[in-house]
């Protein structure tokens, strides 16, 4: 689904990423961490097509990102981030209608009867009670819903996650999470997620990558890559790293400093 090699990128005279290379398979749930201004956003740009690659290559569906053009990535590519609704004054379904717009012909008509789609998804994720409301009269939580629904509207067989619990509450955080691997599996979605929080990385995520200035440190399964050491390495604090009760992957406890 997604090979990258030799991947760099400068702004100016600072070099964001260095020599980059990975693959993701189809149907993988992959996670890339890392501390803040490691590269990981500027990576997902230049994977997705949002940022033109100028040193390396980037395939998708064995074809290089640049021989896309937009409209053709946003029928099978769809990339959620942290803020991504449009201005004040749409409809919850304006917005989750809006993730048609690839679909739609010069006359602005959807190739496809979608309100059944549409429908499904409202209903899918709980935004029927409130369909008709403005998003600026949604809390964060809600916001970040619509936002998904818009993305599944598109139908992708490949999402890009940007930080996408961020600004969520921890109940907010699991229900955005568990929506996005329920579709992952009941689709074969292949899913490329930056992720800050390390403990909702290793629940979620069958793989991670992680990025240190710029370069692939290490790529491997949450147990094999999140160890007291290796977070200590990168992030600069060494924090305490159990099993979790249930699902048995890596989970992080904090400790303050000695």
């Amino acid at each position: 689904m997604i090979k990258v090699e030799g991947l760099d990128q400068h702004f100016r005279e600072q070099q964001v990423l260095h020599q980059i290379s990975f693959e993701v398979g189809q149907g993988e749930f992959f996670g890339i961490i890392g501390p803040n201004g490691s590269g990981k956003s500027t990576l997902l740009r230049l994977i997705s097509g949002m940022d033109p690659v100028k040193i390396g290559r980037v395939f998708l569906k064995d074809k290089p990102v640049a021989s896309y053009s937009r409209k053709e990535l946003a029928k099978w590519l769809a990339v959620l981030q942290q803020d991504a609704l449009p201005p004040v004054g749409f409809t919850v379904r304006e917005v989750v209608e809006m993730g048609r717009y690839p679909f739609q012909n010069w006359l602005g008509e959807d190739t496809a009867d979608a309100d059944g789609l549409i429908d499904a998804i409202v209903t899918k994720l709980e935004l029927d009670t409130f369909a008709d409301r403005t998003i600026e009269r949604l809390s964060g939580g809600e916001r970040q819903r619509v936002a998904l629904a818009k993305v599944m509207a598109q139908q992708p067989s490949l999402l890009m996650l940007d930080e996408p619990t961020t600004f969520l509450d921890i109940g907010y955080q699991i229900q955005m999470m568990d929506y996005i691997r329920g579709w992952q599996q009941e689709s074969a979605l292949t899913v490329v997620a930056v992720l800050h929080d390390l403990n909702l990385a290793a629940q979620y995520c069958t793989r991670l990558m992680i990025v240190h200035e710029g370069r692939v440190h290490a790529i491997g399964t949450p147990a094999e890559l999140i160890t007291s050491e290796r977070i200590a390495e990168v992030y600069g604090t060494e924090p305490i790293v159990m099993k979790h009760p249930v699902s048995e992957v890596p989970q992080i406890l904090l400790q303050p400093g000695k």
